[in-house]
């Protein structure tokens, strides 16, 4: 695996263009070699998938129903957030109009009283002042003020009408923001209502598959078969990212004893605990909390998988580097693709129940080349309760 995959690497490095600077040339020949890699992982994935739907039909049709519902929850998601940023929009516009109404209102009451002191002055003031007996300079200086009085006039009246074309313009966003948020709402709820049917659609496969697994009267071979294929998958995970070394000052290796949970949750199965009613045990531990949680990746590093597994549902794997992966489950929804760059405390993905579970909860691991290590040497105290 490591010979092809480096043969790999190499040709598409080499496929980059020569003549150009070596910092663009580096990110470039990085890319390619990514690019790369995500098919090598995207073909790990399909053969983990053909083996899967060879030995098991109702997990496959698990799997589709739940990669469906994913998708429908990411939409559902963007949708939501598309609307709070409508909103946040409108909000601003209510705060503009109103600045800009109190604005009109104190350019009206000046216009107001200037047009009164010109009323109270009289039309034929001007002509009287010509007629007066005052001196040149005193009629001088009350041409210059009637000038400027003028003016002044002028500009509240202007002022005025830039207020009422403002007004008219925020008017006008106003309501074209209304308009995106209907066209919104109702999107939101024909995907609430698609959502609903595909949930309701899962309850069925779900007890298919749950019929299909008692009939099969081995659950123990149907575990240690999942273990094989998360093995199988971390193994070759490792040996295509090891070209693509963590980027974090600190080496993963140090922070033993350190790091935070991915989620708050109760612990409802501990690593090395005995899991079911044969000789197997938990490889990490499992957090019962809300569907739609955040969770959390645990520390900096690169998506090494992102995708439905049996057993474990919809799952992120993020490769640490040193051999070091995080692994979690069961989601409802996944942030992040294969090869994305995540940083500590960045959303990965979701808490939900894909892979065939009864309620919401997050399945955490970490492994060395491999090997699941306890989550609770690496990490502080206890899971926090919701």
């Amino acid at each position: 695996m490591k010979a092809a995959h480096h043969i790999v690497v190499t040709a598409a490095l080499a496929a980059v263009g020569l003549g150009v600077p070596a910092f663009v040339r580096g990110q470039a020949d990085e890319e390619a070699a990514l690019s790369a890699v995500r098919a090598e992982i995207e073909a790990v994935g399909q053969r983990i998938a053909r083996q899967t739907a060879a030995r098991d039909a109702s997990a496959e049709e698990l799997k589709r129903t739940e990669l469906r519902i994913a998708a429908g929850t990411a939409e559902l998601g963007r949708l939501r957030a598309a609307s709070r940023e409508q909103q946040g929009k409108q909000q601003q516009l209510a705060e503009q109009a109103g600045e800009t109404e109190l604005r009109l209102a104190t350019e009206r009451e000046a216009l107001a009283r200037q047009v009164r002191i010109s009323y109270i002055t009289g039309r034929q003031e001007m002509f009287k002042l010509l007629l007066s007996q005052g001196t040149p300079a005193d009629l001088g200086r009350m041409m210059v003020y009637y000038d400027h009085f003028n003016r002044a006039r002028s500009r509240r009246i202007m002022a005025v009408s830039d207020e009422l074309r403002t007004l008219t313009r925020l008017g006008a966003e106003a309501s074209e923001v209304e308009r995106e948020l209907d066209s919104l709402r109702l999107a939101e709820q024909e995907e609430l209502q698609t959502l609903d049917s595909s949930r309701g659609e899962r309850g069925a496969v779900l007890a298919r598959h749950e019929a299909s697994i008692e009939a099969s009267g081995d659950e123990m071979a149907r575990l240690r078969d999942e273990e094989a294929r998360l093995v199988d998958l971390l193994v070759s995970l490792g040996d295509l990212l090891a070209a693509f070394p963590g980027e974090s000052e600190v080496p993963f290796a140090e922070l033993r004893g350190r790091l935070s949970w991915p989620i708050p949750g109760r612990l409802a199965a501990d690593y090395g605990q005995p899991r079911g009613a044969g000789a197997l045990t938990w490889n990490g531990v499992l957090l019962d909390s809300p569907a739609g949680t955040p969770v959390r990746a645990i520390y900096h590093g690169r998506v090494a998988f992102s995708d439905w597994l049996p057993g474990l549902g919809l799952l992120v794997i993020v490769d640490h580097g040193d051999g070091f992966m995080s692994l979690y489950g069961r989601n409802e929804a996944l942030l992040k693709a294969t090869g994305d760059r995540v940083t500590l405390g960045e959303a990965i993905a979701q808490v939900g129940d894909t892979g065939g579970q009864a309620r919401p909860s997050l399945y955490f691991e970490i492994r060395r080349d491999g090997e699941p290590e306890d989550p609770h040497s690496w990490i502080a105290g206890l899971p926090a309760p919701n």
